[in-house]
């Protein structure tokens, strides 16, 4: 099987605001077809990293090459992209037809090609019967849907979206994410996705960029972010529940390892005296299938077990877990991740 070629190259980008660190050495190479999610916190870099690549921005130091192209300092017009934003930026007074179809007015497109890619659009989206309808007579789920009909009809092979569920309900989140794989899968574009919910970019992406502080601290599949964190921030970041903590001083000890990583599906419960942790139970979480309960242990943060169906065990109560050292994740006192260990 062939390499995918490079579509989307972001090579030792910065930017900065009056010394402020916007990003610093952003590095990606970004395969044609790809969904590719940008994920942290709020402030770590993610939506100036997207603004870099859509043009709205322009890097202090790197370059940007989109398609063989060097668009560095390119007007966004000239990147052969589209963008879809939080915030749905319809025009009030236009039906949803003529919002979906406005740019390609703009470029002059004959008007029975605008025909044609508006009932295409529409129909993707589900939008058909809508076309006369204002912004102010549609849902927030449908208004996003316009957005994409926008972004579709513009027919670029690069769409960069920045959080745009957010704005909607859980529900309607969740049904709208599947639109956008389908979609993105269906017209073979590239997608890049700025989110902070973790399970949005593991749910959808093929590739997830975790950033934190302008820097990027991992970027792979999301199985990789999940079963081998790159340092322990990848590793409390990513997974719900994230990974759990522990001092490794508290499990006997291990050569030049400071924390030991776990993941709840890897606990289970011991029987008393034959534990390698004793802890307190804080809380549990009942979700249907299963249900999270929430441990306490004087070494370690995060602590989670997963047991399947229905459990409810009393706050305060002291239970034993057991866990293989096959299971562990090793990172050193810096945080970075640690080829295994072993006892």
């Amino acid at each position: 099987m062939t390499e995918p070629s490079t579509f989307v190259k972001v090579d030792n980008v910065a930017k900065r605001w009056n010394g402020q660190l916007g990003v610093e050495d952003v590095c990606l190479s970004i395969p044609r077809g790809a969904f590719v999610a940008l994920l942290g916190p709020s402030g770590c870099g993610k939506s100036t990293t997207l603004r870099l690549l859509s043009g709205l921005e322009l890097p202090d130091e790197g370059r940007i090459i989109i398609d063989g192209v060097d668009v560095t300092d390119a007007a966004p017009s000239d990147r052969n992209l589209s963008m879809v934003f939080q915030s749905y930026a319809l025009f009030p007074h236009l039906s949803v037809a003529e919002n979906v179809v406005f740019g390609l007015k703009v470029r002059k497109v004959s008007a029975a090609e605008r025909r044609k890619k508006l009932q295409r659009a529409l129909e993707i989206t589900g939008l058909l019967g809508y076309e006369a309808r204002k912004p102010g007579e549609l849902s927030g789920g449908q208004r996003q849907r316009v957005a994409l009909a926008r972004a579709i009809v513009a027919n670029q092979p690069l769409c960069l979206m920045d959080e745009p569920l957010s704005n909607l309900d859980a529900k309607l989140r969740a049904s709208v994410r599947k639109d956008i794989k389908k979609l993105q899968i269906d017209l073979g574009i590239t997608v890049v996705y700025v989110t902070h919910d973790q399970t949005e970019a593991m749910s959808m992406a093929d590739m997830v960029v975790l950033m934190k502080d302008g820097r990027i601290q991992q970027s792979g599949t999301p199985e990789d972010l999940y079963y081998s964190p790159a340092n322990t921030f990848v590793a409390e970041f990513v997974g719900a529940p994230p990974m759990a903590l522990i001092n490794a001083s508290a499990l006997g000890g291990f050569d030049g390892v400071d924390k030991v990583g776990l993941r709840a599906e890897n606990i289970t419960v011991a029987q008393k005296g034959k534990g390698r942790l004793s802890c307190k139970v804080t809380e549990c979480e009942f979700l249907g299938s299963e249900t999270f309960v929430g441990l306490e242990h004087k070494a370690a943060s995060g602590l989670t077990l997963s047991l399947p169906g229905l459990h409810n065990i009393p706050s305060g109560e002291t239970i034993e877990i057991s866990f293989s050292d096959n299971d562990l994740h090793f990172f050193n006192s810096a945080g970075n991740r640690l080829a295994n260990h072993a006892h």
